[in-house]
């Protein structure tokens, strides 16, 4: 799907919701890339940045903030809400909008604070054997039915049953909440329809509710889990009980979706990639390397935005305080000016410092933990399994908020 090079000059005409662009927005980015300067989207309100170099130096500058707030008085912060639509949704602005994402300086970096402790590399190794045997059941289930849609019945299930094993949620919740992750988060994207924003609403309260019961259960009866170590931080005067019932909710729709698609876009670079799927096998000790290139070949979260809070220079030019910008995270992990061959999948590439997590103070807090899932996941398939094929057409997911597999057909043949 080609940009429109008939829109007004220093500006960009595309269509990130149409299938073509889900099933492959590379040339898009290409195109993006190939243009100078940082051009403007009408449709984003704002201008877009595909380059590594840019998008390093927007995305690591502190003047450049997430939310309106940290630049804007109140009555302009409320203009830009009605302006996004993100206005008229009690549980949405109550518990997304104020999340740790949409928050900047140092009540941004007072939340990280308190849960940081929770997703270090150390402390979630000692979450493998749980995750090793969730893993383990499933991968049993999928060789005894022979084909599976990897992505309804592995990929969509593993993250939400660890998240919250993490967070002390029920296991019976995990395929709820995943579906109530999806609505939240698909309302970030740049069709925000009617029909999105009251499911949106709707599984804001759906997770506060689930949420306060839990916090009342753990009140009571501590236990070794997320949710008990942040109602300490509450009662220390660290953070407020809504910040912590915002911060949990975040962390449950960060932990579900993005692993999700970084699976199955994963699994579906194996699988065009033979040669590198061979290799895996015959070198398992390459998994964490193998892991590293699948964000980078397709990052999950393609796109995240800053603004400018005050007049400042970047890219090459100046900028006024308010100025949107749309970082093209996906973009940057393909820049030819960054990675040698980008568009070749190498599960042994180094070096590979790309941008899938982000970067600055707000780069993903549970990469560690989506890292984990994935070489668990991959090593099980690979070594229990004697083939791993495609077994149908593949459905993408569209927008520029995500990039993954809806569906995945696949056909797994056990070892003799």
């Amino acid at each position: 799907m080609p940009i429109d090079l008939g829109a007004p000059e220093g500006t960009v005409r595309f269509d990130p919701t149409l299938p073509e662009f889900g099933s492959d927005p590379w040339g898009v980015y290409a195109d993006l890339r190939a243009r100078p300067g940082l051009p403007f989207w009408p449709e984003f309100d704002g201008h877009l940045v595909s380059r590594m170099a840019d998008i390093r130096a927007i995305a690591l500058d502190r003047r450049m903030v997430r939310a309106p707030a940290a630049f804007c008085p109140p009555g302009e912060v409320r203009r830009l809400k009605v302006a996004g639509n993100f206005h008229d949704m009690p549980f949405h602005e109550r518990f997304v909008q104020t999340s740790m994402l949409d928050t900047d300086g140092p009540d941004h970096d007072r939340l990280r604070r308190a849960v940081f402790p929770f997703f270090t590399k150390t402390r979630l190794e000692g979450m493998r054997g749980f995750v090793t045997a969730w893993v383990d059941r499933a991968v049993d289930e999928a060789l005894a039915r022979g084909r599976i849609d990897f992505i309804a019945d592995l990929a969509a299930r593993l993250p939400g049953e660890v998240i919250g094993h993490l967070i002390g949620t029920d296991p019976a919740m995990a395929a709820r909440m995943t579906a109530w992750s999806e609505d939240v988060v698909s309302y970030f994207d740049i069709d925000r329809t009617a029909a999105k924003k009251a499911r949106a609403e709707e599984a804001t309260r759906l997770f506060a509710a689930l949420l306060e019961d839990l916090h009342a259960e753990r009140a009571a009866r501590p236990r070794d889990d997320l949710m008990s170590a942040m109602i300490g931080a509450e009662r220390a005067g660290l953070l407020s009980h809504d910040e912590l019932i915002a911060t949990i909710m975040q962390i449950l729709h960060a932990g579900h979706g993005s692993t999700i698609d970084v699976m199955g876009s994963g699994l579906h670079a194996l699988l065009g990639h033979p040669d590198q799927m061979a290799r895996l096998r015959a070198e398992p000790a390459l998994m964490p390397q193998a892991v590293q290139e699948m964000f980078r070949f397709a990052a999950p979260l393609p796109f995240f935005h800053r603004y400018a809070a005050e007049d400042l220079s970047v890219a090459g030019r100046d900028w006024p305080r308010g100025t949107k910008f749309g970082l093209l995270y996906a973009s940057a992990n393909r820049d030819p000016e960054a990675f040698e061959a980008p568009d070749r999948f190498d599960i042994a590439r180094r070096p590979n410092v790309h941008l899938a997590f982000g970067a600055g103070v707000h780069v993903c807090l549970g990469n560690n933990l989506a890292r984990l899932n994935m070489e668990v996941l991959f090593a099980a398939l690979l070594d229990r399994s004697a083939a791993l094929e495609q077994a149908g057409p593949v459905r993408w997911k569209t927008g520029l908020q995500a990039h993954g597999p809806r569906s995945l057909p696949l056909r797994i043949t056990p070892r003799a």
